[in-house]
């Protein structure tokens, strides 16, 4: 019987595996032309676990084993080249074990690649699955590794990949003067709507890159995807872009409570099951919080009580309460607005545990920064209601659209 259950297993595997996906990503478009503009040249890779073809084969063997060019050198964005790292936690330059190439961290001493780290190599490669959300920090990565290949003038090359969040959802304010950070690198809105190869297309075309530079860009671009696709409509394996991004839905909640978490006053499932998908703290009853953000009647969006218990973290072991968030109508829902509803609704029924009170100032600055102004918090504290800063997260998504549309390559 055990026998019957395995071959089933194995069948049922070998045809999910036949199915040829959708989307043919730009390292298969690259391979299928015989890496023709890596040719003779010496490459350097910037990648990390999500860099691989629909066989889940990753990038870095599939360009260390191809013939006619040479991989020399890795560069590994925040978590690492092979995403071992915890986030935020600095990374030291070191070997690959599986290639024995020397790794270069952009998440160290520098985030950009110096000099030293580019002697010798031709062409600088970029094949990373982003998410689509300005404060994730791989879009901050790219740009300076754009600038460092300018500085050098070493080509460039983006292998692209669909945005997970879609390429017409725009959502959020453009950053200001005065907050652009590692996590809010340059004038564009917190959901922004392109896929890489198109962002770095962007960068360049505007003169986004410090002190305007250019470099000589070449995008590999995706074959068969569209941008009103979802990611399960690519056909493509879902490989989780850092350890709290598990999911294809993942970067539909990162946008949605990511914002909030920075103030690290309630928990939004970081150390739980369910990372982005939850709002709790000790003090907050489930079925009172749920009920006053069901009477809202947010489209698309339903919320189910909750209690539980972080594994890891600083409130590892505490008891929460909370709701778990289901986004049943992406397409109904503004991302951002989530977590602006949930503060409303939680200082309803908790005025005295108002976490843009509550917060450290360092962590109201993280919070401005992720948000490219402090105009959001400072309105939206004034009475605790997402109207009064609706208009404000709204006010710049038309104009990038009409900018960013001679950009886009799907």
């Amino acid at each position: 019987m055990k026998q019957i259950t395995l071959m089933a297993s194995l069948l049922v595997a070998t045809n999910l595996w036949a199915q040829v996906p959708a989307v043919r990503t730009g390292i298969e478009v690259l391979r299928d032309h015989d890496f023709d503009i890596l040719q003779g040249k010496r490459v350097g890779l910037i990648t990390n676990p999500s860099g691989v073809d629909a066989s889940l084969r990753s990038t870095v063997d599939i360009l260390f084993h191809a013939d006619g060019m040479k991989l020399i050198a890795l560069f590994g964005p925040e978590h690492g080249v092979r995403g071992n790292i915890p986030a935020g936690a600095h990374i030291e330059s070191s070997e690959d074990s599986s290639t024995g190439l020397p790794v270069f961290s952009l998440y160290g001493k520098t985030r950009k690649p110096t000099p030293e780290m580019l002697k010798g190599i031709d062409v600088l490669v970029y094949d990373i699955q982003d998410i689509g959300c300005r404060s994730y920090t791989f879009i901050g990565t790219l740009g300076l590794a754009m600038e460092a290949a300018a500085e050098q003038r070493i080509p460039f090359v983006v292998l692209d990949r669909p945005n997970p969040l879609g390429g017409e959802r725009v959502e959020g304010n453009i950053v200001e003067v005065g907050f652009s950070s590692f996590v809010s690198p340059y004038p564009i809105p917190y959901v922004y709507g392109l896929t890489s190869g198109e962002l770095a297309t962007m960068l360049n075309g505007e003169g986004m890159l410090a002190g305007g530079v250019q470099c000589s860009l070449s995008v590999v671009a995706m074959q068969g995807w569209d941008r009103s696709m979802t990611f399960e409509q690519t056909g493509l394996q879902w490989v989780p872009t850092s350890p709290h991004i598990p999911y294809s839905s993942s970067p539909m909640y990162y946008a949605s409570t990511g914002i909030l978490g920075e103030l690290g006053v309630i928990s939004v499932g970081i150390g739980y099951t369910l990372p982005f998908q939850l709002f709790g703290a000790e003090w907050i009853d489930p079925e009172s919080l749920c009920a006053r953000l069901s009477a809202m009647q947010v489209p698309g969006v339903v919320f189910r009580p909750i209690t539980f218990n972080p594994f890891y973290g600083p409130l590892t072991g505490r008891r929460l309460g909370g709701v778990h968030v289901y986004i049943a109508d992406p397409s109904a829902v503004n991302l951002m607005s989530l977590q602006f509803l949930m503060l409303e609704a939680h200082n309803h029924l908790y005025p005295s545990r108002n976490p843009l009170v509550i917060a450290d100032s360092a962590r109201l600055a993280m919070f401005d920064k992720v948000l490219g102004t402090n105009a959001i918090r400072l309105r939206f504290a004034e009475r605790m209601l997402y109207e009064d800063i609706k208009e404000y997260l709204e006010k710049d998504v038309e104009e990038f659209r009409n900018r960013s549309g001679k950009y886009l390559l799907y």
